[in-house]
C-alpha cells in the first residue's frame, strides 16, 4: 500500500500520498469526500505538474545542444517524495534531482510541496528552487480532480463555475496535448461557466491569462447543504478546466505555463511562459481550497 500522510484541523481532513506528493482525499466537516477517488476512467487524484505543464513537441526537451525525453506534465507526479516536516495540520514533502531526473531534465533542483489545513481551508504551496549553477527553465501546476456531481442525487448539469471576474478572452484549443492554431470564443458568460460534459469533448478548456484569482465550483440549485468548493490561487498565471467525458470528476488547474504550441520546437528556455531561475532563485505559487455549502 502506498505511504500516505494524514492531516486534520477544524473538522477538515486531508490525505497526501508520498508517491507524487498527490492529494488523494479532502473531506469536509460532515465527512463528505470532495476528491475523485482515482477510478478506472482516470487513475489519478491530483497529479503535481513539474518541471513542465502540458506537452513538449515530440515529448522532447531541448537544452544545451542535447535532446532529453520528457513526457506530458513532467516526472514529479510519478516520483516518490520525502517527508521533511509534519504536524497535526500540515505536511511538507520534497523531491530533489538525482541521476534519473537529470537524464530527463539536466538541472539541479529542490521541489517542495506544503499542505496546510487552517481556518477551514487547505492551502497547497509549491516551491521550486534552482540548486545548480546555470539558469533553470521551469514550470509547475496543479491538477486536482473533484467529484462531479458534488453530491449524490444532484445532476451534473446543475453545476457551475463562478469566477470572481468576467473572463471574455478567447480560449486556446488543445490538440494532442499541444496548443493548436485555432481558438474558441470564451464560453464564460458574466463570470459563469455552466458545466456540461460536451464542453470537454476535444480536451481541456484553457484561460491563458485569467483576470480572476478565484473560482467557485457549486450546484446552486441543489438541495440545502449541497457542498461546494472555492479555489483561490496566487503565483499561477494560467488556468485549465478538464474532465474525461463519461467520468465523474472535474479538474480545476492553476498553472504557471501552458503546453507548447504545435508549431513550436525550440529550446526549453525559449518556451513561452517558462520561468527562468538563476542559481539559488526560487519560484513559488499556491492554491487554497475552501469547502462550503449552498448559500455561503
Amino acid at each position: 500500500m502506498m505511504e500516505r500522510f494524514s492531516i486534520a484541523a477544524d473538522g477538515l481532513r486531508a490525505q497526501v500520498l508520498a508517491q507524487g506528493a498527490e492529494l488523494c482525499s479532502l473531506t469536509d466537516k460532515a465527512g463528505r469526500e470532495m476528491m475523485w477517488q482515482a477510478g478506472p476512467a482516470w487513475p489519478r487524484h491530483a497529479p503535481v505538474l513539474f518541471p513542465i505543464v502540458g506537452r513538449l513537441g515530440h515529448d522532447r526537451l531541448r537544452h544545451g545542444g542535447h535532446d532529453y525525453p520528457m513526457t506530458q506534465h513532467g516526472f514529479a507526479r510519478d516520483r516518490l517524495f520525502n517527508c521533511i516536516a509534519q504536524d497535526a495540520a500540515s505536511v511538507r514533502l520534497e523531491l530533489r534531482d538525482d541521476a534519473d531526473t537529470r537524464a530527463k531534465y539536466p538541472f539541479g533542483f529542490r521541489f517542495e510541496l506544503t499542505f496546510q489545513l487552517a481556518e477551514g481551508a487547505l492551502t497547497v504551496t509549491y516551491s521550486a528552487a534552482n540548486t545548480g549553477d546555470e539558469t533553470m527553465p521551469v514550470a509547475m501546476g496543479a491538477h486536482p480532480a473533484f467529484r462531479w456531481p458534488l453530491a449524490d442525487g444532484v445532476a451534473k448539469s446543475a453545476h457551475i463555475l463562478t469566477f470572481e471576474a468576467n473572463e471574455p478572452a478567447p480560449m486556446p484549443r488543445v490538440s494532442g496535448g499541444l496548443l493548436g492554431p485555432s481558438i474558441n470564443a470564451s464560453l464564460i458568460e458574466a463570470g459563469v461557466l455552466r458545466l456540461d460534459e460536451s464542453l470537454f469533448a476535444t480536451d481541456a478548456l484553457i484561460l491563458p491569462a485569467p483576470v480572476s484569482r478565484s473560482v467557485r465550483y457549486t450546484a446552486p440549485d441543489g438541495p440545502p447543504g449541497t457542498p461546494g468548493i472555492e479555489m483561490r490561487w496566487d503565483g499561477f498565471s494560467c488556468f485549465g478546466i478538464w474532465m474525461k467525458p463519461g467520468a465523474d470528476f472535474l479538474c480545476l488547474e492553476p498553472w504557471t505555463a501552458m503546453a507548447s504550441p504545435q508549431d513550436w520546437d525550440g529550446v526549453l528556455a525559449d518556451k513561452p511562459g517558462m520561468a527562468l531561475l538563476s542559481p539559488g532563485q526560487r519560484l513559488e505559487a499556491s492554491y487554497r481550497l475552501r469547502l462550503m455549502e449552498n448559500g455561503e
